[in-house]
Order: structure tokens, then sequence, then C-alpha cells
């Protein structure tokens, strides 16, 4: 027998019950009920006993954030998958499949996109600043706009308009994007992804992000009476600005099968 194994499999599945009871005291109660005592007590150990598998609160919250993202990009991957092989279908159906799940994972949203977890400006942990982009929905994302710029012309700016401040970072951007690309089989041309093109897909992604965030907690500048309409507005501007037509949402409304 094993026993180490059988020793490695106890920790892990441990670790697992107890993200789990810490997953479950955020969505029905809110991030606030996620203590190391209100866990404890849900699986009737002392708090204390929860240091031998995380080194703190803290570190649970990131183990946390990790699968949480990580859920949403499998099922966003899992959702496109059924959908015509066609890049612009799968990546807005992406767009809409984010904000379908944002309004109703509002708590897990705000654990992962609107939680601070880096130093005001920075926020390096954070997966809403697409630095997340190789863990399942950042990868999922990128790969599937990736698609988007192999099989499509599109209006990207030139490199000398983007903000010369800006240049260095997008560059270092531009090289991790295109390392996640090539790992997932989308290996592009230097042409098909410079400076402008990065620019473009920040910019794109903050609007996307923004405009989610503003809905999620209810900060939209005026009364919606249609939000779906609203939102398929921003898609068809955005697109307009890519010179990409956006196709039609083939899984419905808002209240779409992503739950």
């Amino acid at each position: 027998m094993d026993r180490s194994a059988d020793k490695r499999r106890g920790r892990e599945t441990t670790e697992q019950d107890i993200r789990r009871t810490a997953r479950t005291l955020l969505v029905e109660h809110g991030h606030e009920a996620v203590t190391l005592r209100a866990i404890a007590r849900e699986l009737g150990i002392t708090a204390p006993a929860l240091y031998r598998y995380y080194g703190s609160h803290e570190d649970l919250i990131a183990h946390l954030r990790v699968d949480v993202v990580n859920d949403l990009g499998e099922r966003l991957a899992a959702e496109i998958a059924e959908l015509p092989d066609d890049g612009a279908v799968q990546f807005f159906a992406l767009c809409r499949g984010f904000r379908r799940w944002a309004l109703t994972h509002t708590r897990e949203f705000t654990l992962v996109f609107a939680s601070p977890t880096g130093s005001v400006g920075s926020a390096a942990g954070s997966v809403a600043t697409l630095r997340g982009v190789q863990e399942p929905f950042g990868r999922t994302f990128l790969t599937s706009a990736g698609q988007v710029l192999a099989t499509h012309e599109l209006a990207t700016p030139a490199d000398d308009t983007v903000p010369a401040v800006l240049r260095e970072d997008l560059a270092r951007c531009r090289d991790e994007l295109a390392a996640v690309l090539a790992s997932s089989g989308s290996v592009l041309p230097p042409a098909r992804l410079d400076l402008g093109t990065t620019y473009l897909m920040i910019r794109f992604w903050s609007s996307l992000y923004g405009h989610v965030s503003l809905e999620v907690f209810g900060n939209y500048p005026i009364p919606l009476s249609d939000p779906d309409a609203v939102f398929d507005a921003l898609l068809a501007d955005l697109s307009r600005e890519i010179g990409l037509p956006v196709p039609a949402d083939t899984q419905g409304a808002t209240s779409g099968n992503l739950r």
C-alpha cells in the first residue's frame, strides 16, 4: 500500500472540501462571510486546523479565485464548442457568455474581477487586467480573438498612432499574447499582432469589462429598460470599430443557458 499517495489524496480531498465550502459561503452570503472560522464551523474542525492546508485567509481566497476563473473558462469553452466553426461567431458568443455569467454569478464576478489584489494602479493579480492569460478564461478569450485575427481583415490602428507612453507596455503584452496564441495552435504572422492590434484588443476588453461591471453593480448612468439591447449596441459599436460585422446571438438573451 502506498501510504504517501493515500495521504496526498486525502490532503487534496480536504483542500477541495475547504474551497467548496468557502465558495458556498461566498455565493450564499457574500465575500465577508468567507472567514476561516465560518469554514471550520461548516466542516466541523477548528479554525487553526485550516492553516495546515492554506497559509492564510488570503492564500485560501487566491485559490478560490483560481477555481472560479477556471470554471468560467471551462464553461465558456464548452459553450462555444457547440457553435459553428467561425471565429467571429465564437468570439462574440464569448462576450455575451461572459456577461450572462457575470449577471448570474455576481458575487463570484466581484471576487475575481472586482476585488483589488495588487497595489493601486497595477492590480497584478487581477484577471480583469488580462494578465491571467494562462488561465482557462483568459486563454479561451484570447484564443478566440486569435482565430478572428487569423481569418478576418480587421481595421487595426497603425503602430505610430499608439500613444508613445504605452508602447513599451504593449510590446510586452503583445509578446505574451503571441505566446498564448502559439501554445493554442494560433500562430500569427507578426504583422497580424503588432502594437496597434494589441492596443485594439486591450481597448476592446476594457469596453466590454467596463460595461459588464456597470451592469453588475447597478451603476449604469441611466435606468435601462432593455439592458440586452444596450449591450448588443455596445457590441455593434465595437465591431464597427474593428471592421467586423457582429453576428446574431446564437445563444439567446441574457437568461441563456450559462448558469
